[in-house]
């Protein structure tokens, strides 16, 4: 049966290691490229879209636990002896509760400026903004950037959200990402559903130091989950720390990796 999910798995023959990346809310697995390259020479990297996003299959009721029930015969596919998992954002959630279901299949798990709690709505203007574009009158993307630029000023976002933007086989402009569903399903993203589990293996958490998605309010119910955490801070960037200091991020990660 083949799998919901789209993803990419490339392979290195002499490593024993498997990567498994995964990207945020409207994203694709391109948006962590930047892992992908520093890592693929020299372990096998499995990368994916999300359930609702680029172009995995688009589902009627969006949750995380669907997304770790589509990755789970993935990894069990490609796994290796060692498997681990870094995550941003909603891929981060994703990755927190495979970990908590399925302990046996992870032997590391690093998640990227997210905790393990339910968030208050912040998205609000940019459904708005993806809404406001009348795909049917788009004959170029500019065209859907002005539209969304009075309810999204920041041009940074809008081209973000832009790189899911495209044209079908019959030249018609579509979001990758399943909009209506993804809306209709918002508080399972920003949601999270309470679960009596422990992953005590090796964890990092990687918090943005101007962002504000992890607290100290959060780390206790970070420990109780995850009582093997570490945490590191990259200063001076945001949410897409990962875009903003590449580098520092991809050592961040292989020290993670090291570690016994």
């Amino acid at each position: 049966m083949p799998s919901p999910l789209n993803y990419s798995y490339f392979e290195k023959n002499d490593s024993d290691v498997l990567l498994v990346v995964i990207h945020g809310l409207f994203g694709t697995m391109d948006n962590l490229s930047v892992v992908r390259r520093h890592f693929v020479d020299s372990m096998n990297v499995l990368t994916i879209d999300l359930l609702d996003h680029g172009e995995s299959k688009h589902i009627d009721n969006f949750s995380l636990d669907a997304c770790v029930d589509a990755l789970l015969p993935l990894i069990q596919q490609y796994k290796k002896s060692k498997v681990a998992i870094v995550g941003h954002s909603l891929g981060g959630k994703v990755a927190m509760r495979f970990a908590l279901r399925y302990p046996d299949e992870l032997d590391s798990l690093i998640v990227a400026d997210i905790a393990p709690v339910t968030y208050k709505p912040r998205h609000d203007d940019i459904f708005k903004g993806l809404n406001s574009v009348d795909l049917g009158a788009v004959s170029k993307r500019s065209d859907a950037d002005a539209a969304m630029k009075p309810l999204i000023p920041e041009a940074g976002v809008r081209q973000f959200l832009l790189k899911s933007l495209y044209q079908n086989e019959q030249k018609n402009w579509q979001w990758r990402f399943n909009l209506a569903g993804l809306e209709a399903n918002y508080q399972e993203i920003i949601g999270w559903q309470t679960i009596d589990a422990v992953f005590d293996k090796p964890t990092l958490f990687i918090k943005a130091g101007n962002s504000d998605y992890i607290d100290m309010n959060m780390q206790g119910t970070i420990a109780d989950y995850f009582p093997n955490a570490r945490a590191h801070i990259i200063e001076g960037v945001g949410h897409w720390l990962h875009s903003e200091k590449p580098d520092a991020f991809n050592r961040i990660i292989e020290k993670q990796l090291a570690r016994p």
